[in-house]
């Protein structure tokens, strides 16, 4: 059987330790490791325990790799998983890593999973659906993540996806109610709300517009409109193709009719 024949304290890390058996170098390992197993020079040291000398370093090294990858932010298991398997340790070595992380309390899969259900909602506004995807990615299981997004309340979704809507409502007040009607629509349901909430937020704006915002607003989009079809088009071909572009937009029939009956009426006074 080996004897320790020197141990020496590493010069670039204090806490981790140099080991020679029968005086050749046989491995390092942690300043925990070495007092757990009351090891010092000319104690003899059983196969077996070598080996459980060396997965118990594995495991401190693994775990403090953990450590420090979580001193960043929260992650959930998954993610600490992914990170020790990218430092080749050994499957056997993680799970040992894992456990002593949640003994310790540095892991917790639903205490991350509410965290980031909070930081969503606040932060990026977003919908049980997206961040169900979210969740999904961090590898929180399917159960814990209907648990948590179950706290998530109509009311709440609703509040959040009106606010999102207001804005956006105000940042297109030169779009019709349609555009702005259908930019609500499909930012919300990016950010993962259903059609009910979207529903609920949007009944809460009148979007109708009166006579001289449709006027303010066709002549800015008609005018476009107008510059790209009429280098190809004249008469009855171009005033077709106006009003197609224009009642998909969302414009009344009539609007669109005053709309070309006063450029046609600016091109014959040019």
């Amino acid at each position: 059987m080996p004897v320790i024949t020197r141990i020496g304290r590493q010069k670039n890390n204090n806490e981790r330790y140099n080991l020679y058996l029968d005086e050749k170098y046989a491995f390092s390992l942690d300043e925990a490791v070495l007092i757990k197993y009351q090891l010092s020079k000319g104690k003899v040291i059983e196969e077996f325990t070598l080996d459980e000398i060396v997965f118990d370093d594995e495991v401190r090294k693994a775990f403090n790799k953990a450590i420090n990858f979580l001193s960043y932010r929260m992650r959930s298991e998954y993610e600490v998983k992914q990170k020790l398997l990218q430092n080749e340790y050994g499957e056997a070595v993680i799970l040992e890593a894992i456990r002593k992380l949640y003994e310790y309390g540095f892991l917790n899969d639903e205490s991350f999973t509410k965290a980031l259900v909070e930081t969503q909602k606040k932060n990026s506004k977003k919908g049980p659906t997206a961040i169900r995807q979210e969740l999904k990615k961090k590898g929180i299981d399917k159960d814990l993540q209907e648990k948590v997004l179950g706290n998530y309340s109509e009311e709440e979704q609703v509040d959040i996806a009106r606010t999102l809507a207001e804005k956006i409502i105000n940042q297109n007040q030169d779009k019709t109610p349609r555009q702005i009607k259908q930019k609500v629509q499909d930012t919300l349901q990016r950010k993962g709300y259903n059609f009910s909430i979207i529903t609920q937020a949007l009944s809460t704006f009148e979007l109708e517009k009166n006579e001289e915002e449709w006027i303010d607003i066709i002549a800015t989009q008609g005018d476009k409109i107008w510059r790209k079809h009429s280098a190809k088009y004249k008469g009855n071909d171009l005033r077709r193709r106006i009003k197609t572009a224009l009642y998909q937009k969302g414009f009344p029939a009539e609007q669109i009719d005053l709309y070309i009956e006063k450029k046609e009426l600016e091109e014959q006074d040019e």
